[in-house]
């Protein structure tokens, strides 16, 4: 079956391989959004899929604007959805 790491989604705990995208694991669980915009709280996911449209922006390890299809999981991450514009912490 394979490594499996361990994260934390907006506090719940997912199962996740080693490679996989923080996008796809967003996806695996059923989530089609995880950001939304600044102005009007419009729901974001995955656009473009390859890091050129900023739509899937997420929260990782405190630090904001990053890229979900773009950062690969690592074990322990702490993922959550960023609203609107975060300044990092």
């Amino acid at each position: 079956m394979g490594e499996v790491l361990k994260i934390r989604v907006d506090g719940e705990e997912v199962a996740a391989r080693p490679g996989q995208t923080v996008a796809g694991v967003l996806l695996g669980m059923g989530r089609r959004s995880w950001r939304t915009t600044r102005g009007e709280g419009r729901p974001r996911g995955v656009f473009c899929g390859i890091g050129v449209c900023f739509d899937c922006l997420v929260v990782v390890n405190g630090v904001p604007d990053v890229r979900a299809c773009r950062r690969r999981v690592a074990d322990g991450d702490d993922v959550r959805v960023q609203r609107g514009a975060e300044l990092p912490s």
